[in-house]
Parts: structure tokens; sequence; C-alpha cells
């Protein structure tokens, strides 16, 4: 599991903590963006203590995006066959990750989801809510993806589902990069399966979601729906062309 961390010293210990205990099978990566707050000092202490725990750093913070990014190459290249991800907040919780292993038998990728049947949010007000399930919508509808939580940031993938997605064109490294890998599995014709978490907001720290992130994600998913619209609409006037040329 790639763990990407800013400024979390206060729950990184804990977290891989819960997930070592949940899944001793399953090892973590922490990706920290240069923590001024030490989260890279914990980090490694914890690595120093267990084997199946180990640590990037990276010198700035450059996006969630470019962490997870920075992370799956590395799962690869040491030739995981499962990577997945995971908040360092507390959200998601370890104890729920076997829903998301025991479906990955069936699907290429699998997402711990909020807004399909079973799943919920804790500790969430009504307008926090309602922008999510917006939002949600507004990009499910704008990329023409049957994902009812397409900006999701909890779960696992197949090693073919990322190397199928060309890691190496993935340009988006804020929240909108969970809706682009999940649209690059769509479009790829993988399988994408969702699986109900009760997610749960964090207790201690600050988030890192605010207007301008959620104002660019939603800007880079009108872009591309955009321009997906734009493809097909082509690939219509090619067709029919074709047919009008064709002799008779």
């Amino acid at each position: 599991m790639v763990v990407p961390t800013y400024n979390e010293a206060d729950n990184i210990a804990w977290i891989v903590g819960r997930l070592r205990t949940a899944r001793p099978d399953v090892d973590v990566l922490v990706v920290d963006d240069g923590s001024p707050d030490g989260t890279g000092d914990v980090a490694d202490e914890l690595a120093a203590d267990d084997p199946a725990v180990t640590v990037l750093h990276r010198t700035e913070k450059a996006g969630l995006g470019a962490a997870y990014l920075h992370g799956f190459r590395v799962a690869l290249d040491r030739g995981y066959d499962v990577v997945g991800e995971m908040d360092a907040d507390g959200s998601h919780q370890p104890e729920q990750l076997h829903r998301l292993l025991d479906a990955l038998s069936h699907a290429d990728l699998v997402i711990g989801s909020r807004w399909v049947p079973g799943g919920s949010v804790v500790n969430w007000p009504l307008t926090r809510k309602a922008l999510s399930v917006g939002g949600n919508i507004y990009a499910r509808l704008a990329l023409g993806i049957p994902v009812r939580d397409v900006t999701a940031g909890y779960r696992v993938f197949r090693r073919a589902t990322l190397e199928a997605i060309d890691l190496a064109t993935v340009e988006s490294a804020g929240y909108c990069f969970q809706a682009d890998l999940a649209w690059r599995t769509h479009k790829a014709g993988l399988r994408v399966v969702e699986v109900p978490i009760e997610f749960v907001e964090r207790v201690r720290g600050e988030s890192k979601m605010d207007r301008a992130v959620a104002t660019e994600s939603l800007r880079r998913i009108t872009r591309w729906g955009l321009a997906e619209r734009g493809r097909q609409a082509r690939d219509v006037l090619s067709k029919a062309r074709g047919r009008r040329e064709r002799p008779a």
C-alpha cells in the first residue's frame, strides 16, 4: 500500500500500525513530500523497526498525484503484482482493506466507495456531502464513466492495470488524479469494481482539500470531458463520411 504524507506526524505511526495489524501480509510504502513537521522522521523510525515498511523522501510538496505516481513506479520496479493506495489520516480504515482485496479477484481496479449502497461517511456536514456527491455525478457524466465515487482514494490495482494505463503520460497532480486513473482504466476496457466502505473524517491534523484544489479538479475534468466528446463526434462524422463515400 502506497501512503502519501505531508504533515501527518500525528497520524502516520497510528495508521501504519493499524494497517500492519489488519493485514500483516501487506507491505507499506510511505511517500513523504518533505513534511516540515517531521513526518518523514517518524516514518523512518517505523521502517527501522519493521522490514515491511519503507519510506521515500521527496524534497518538495508536488501534489498528491505526483506522490502516488512515484510510489507506483517504485512498487512496480520492486515486482509487486498488487499495488494499493490509501490516505494517512485514518479516513480509509485498514480494517476494511480485505473488502478491496477480495474484490480484486474479479476486477482490474477496485475502489473503496462512499457512494454505493452500503457505503457511508462519518462526521461530514451536509454541505460537504452534497459537494462530494455533486462533484462525482458531474465527473461521471463529463467523463462517461460508470463509477459512483470516481474521486475516491482508497484503491487497489493489478500490476497489469497500472502498466496498461501508461502512467508516464499522467500529468494530473492534485485530487483529480483519482478521476484520471479511473477514467483511463475504464477507457482501456478494464473492469472497475466499487465496494462499500465507511469513510471517517480525520480527527487530527488539517485537511489538504480546499476550494482552489476542488476548482482545479473540476476544471481539468471539464476539459477532459469536452475533449472526449469532441473525439467521439469526430469518430461519428468519420464513419458517416466513410459510408457516404463507399461505392454502391
